[in-house]
């Protein structure tokens, strides 16, 4: 394994890295998220709506505020940052630069806001950990949200949000309303993961991508820990307990607009090795001009397969459960059984998931409803 504090940090990538002239954002989009965004864009009339309701958001406050209390980068502030910026918009082909601001928080975070234009915010906190690839990467994911356009849904979709939790006390109201914040929550987090591939597309230095998300965990602690040994929680994660610690991941996770960090380390790696990431880099990849003609039931069809394949070649016990059931597996009372680690409490199958459960749900604050960091 290789230590991350011996990591090469002077072997960057230079200006002879790719760039994609016209890419899509479908290129990197998770499934999941491509769908839902593919299904947004065909809807007559929605972006106009959006705009419309841009008179009732509190956007206009937070332009303001930033403008008023924050550093605005430039040419003549946070210099490097400004070159990073203009290189990942160079990089990913988009047109016009977004304002970004550093924002003082000691809370390494960043996100991406704004109906009329998208707005990108750093905090001190995210500056003062990361190394200039680090954060290469970084800018390169919040661009990837303003390629994509999730900043326009996410700043509508979260007003929308915290309107609708205000009247939750409808009768059976409640219930309806957490159905819709899950499921926003859940494109939420799949929109994380294709930010996730652009700020790789950026940076193109998976290593450094990995330090970003390992120091997000775990802070500036580099000659403490180890890429190898993080991406192994992740497979622990997903592979270990039993269908009680399934039931718990889930949990832990339905709260959150984020995936946990090693899960999100896991998924790069896996993008990052796979045949699509290879052909982008190739120059093999979807043009935005042809966006207007992405079939909506394709993507859908292509989203489905995903989920399919996640949960046919998933170790988490419920999903290898559910799996087993699909293909027509007997003695549905015996894998339960199994899975459970058997009924009673004197059995001492408990994989003492509950301490780890507990330290994976301290990440409170990104859980609250609010405009999305990153």
């Amino acid at each position: 394994m290789t230590d991350a504090n011996h990591e090469p940090h002077d072997r960057v990538p230079g200006r002879s890295r790719s760039r994609f002239p016209g890419i899509s954002s479908r290129a990197y989009e998770h499934p999941a998220d491509r769908s839902a965004l593919v299904a947004l864009r065909r809807l007559s009339g929605f972006d106009t709506v959006f705009r419309t309701l841009s008179g009732l958001l509190p956007e206009r406050s937070l332009r303001l505020l930033f403008l008023s209390d924050s550093v605005r980068v430039s040419d003549a502030q946070f210099v490097h940052l400004n070159d990073m910026l203009r290189d990942a918009c160079y990089i990913l082909d988009l047109e016009k630069i977004p304002p970004m601001y550093v924002n003082q928080d000691p809370q390494p975070n960043a996100m991406c806001i704004g109906l009329d234009e998208p707005i990108i915010v750093v905090t001190t906190g995210l500056v003062e950990l990361l190394d200039a690839e680090e954060m290469r990467a970084a800018i390169g994911h919040e661009v990837g949200h303003a390629l994509s356009g999730h900043s326009v849904y996410r700043t509508v979709l979260l007003f929308l949000t915290n309107l609708a939790l205000r009247v939750a006390w409808i009768p059976l109201g409640n219930v309806a309303v957490m159905a819709i914040v899950t499921a926003l929550r859940e494109w939420f987090r799949k929109s994380e993961l294709s930010a996730d591939r652009a700020g790789l597309l950026v940076g193109q230095d998976l290593r450094a991508s990995m330090r970003g998300l390992m120091k997000m965990a775990g802070g500036n602690h580099l000659h403490e820990m180890n890429v190898d040994a993080f991406l192994e929680q992740a497979e622990e994660y997903e592979a270990g307990g039993d269908l009680r610690d399934s039931v718990l991941k889930i949990l832990n996770i339905l709260p959150r607009t984020h995936p946990f960090a090693t899960v999100r380390a896991a998924e790069l790696k896996a993008w990052a090795e796979s045949r699509d990431y290879q052909r982008i880099l190739d120059g093999h990849y979807p043009q935005r001009d042809d966006d207007g003609n992405t079939s909506v039931s394709d993507s859908f069809r292509q989203s489905a397969a995903s989920y399919a394949n996640d949960v046919r070649h998933s170790k988490d016990p419920l999903m290898k459960l559910v799996s087993d059931l699909a293909g027509g597996a007997g003695d549905l009372g015996g894998k339960v059984r199994s899975r459970f680690g058997g009924f009673g409490g004197g059995n001492g199958s408990g994989s003492g998931s509950e301490a780890g459960d507990g330290s994976e749900g301290r990440k409170g604050p990104s859980d609250e409803p609010r405009p999305e960091t990153d």
